[in-house]
């Protein structure tokens, strides 16, 4: 697995491989031809390391799947990754305490924990997150996701709004 990656992409069991060549494929579609994809050696899990603005690669991902749905078979979600940390709680918090000035005045959040391969607590991360950030808290519909996605000893970081992440299927469905 990479050690230092800015997308995470989720696809089926068994097809990490077909979904690290349609990511490639794509990154390379929206002007990256040096991408870095890889599996992770976790079932439905691969990673990828751009140039371009993890972001703008969710964007752009959504104007293929518009425009062009047969072109994405193998990805299921792709989310994009802020900043990358060890999987230690205090780092984490404090990591995430730097992304929380980003979120404004009079606007709320929620910390989303995803785990893989990991004994972390997401009581604790969230509790360890939360305690730093003076913001109101709205579970259901918040301005900004606090996203912290631990993968074994790496924690992946990002402050989003609820449309920075791409889900193939329910895009689909809009269509």
């Amino acid at each position: 697995m990479l050690q230092d990656f800015n997308l995470l992409i989720s696809t089926s069991r068994r097809n990490e491989k077909n979904a690290c060549s349609e990511m490639w494929y794509l990154l390379g579609e929206i002007g990256d031809k040096a991408s870095d994809v890889t599996t992770t050696g976790i079932i439905g899990l691969t990673v990828a390391k751009t140039i371009l603005d993890p972001k703008v690669v969710v964007r752009r991902l959504r104007e293929i799947l518009r425009q062009k749905p047969w072109e994405i078979k193998y990805v299921l979600k792709v989310v994009p990754i802020e900043g990358l940390n060890p999987a230690r709680i205090e780092d984490v918090a404090k990591a995430a305490a730097e992304l929380s000035k980003k979120i404004d005045e009079g606007q709320t959040f929620r910390v989303t924990v995803e785990k893989r391969r990991s004994n972390l607590s997401s009581r604790e991360i969230i509790e360890a997150v939360a305690k730093n950030i003076d913001k109101k808290v709205d579970l259901e519909n918040p301005n900004k996701i606090v996203l912290i996605e631990v993968v074994g000893e790496r924690v992946g970081m990002s402050l989003l709004e609820p449309d920075d992440i791409l889900s193939v299927e329910k895009e689909r469905r809009t269509l």
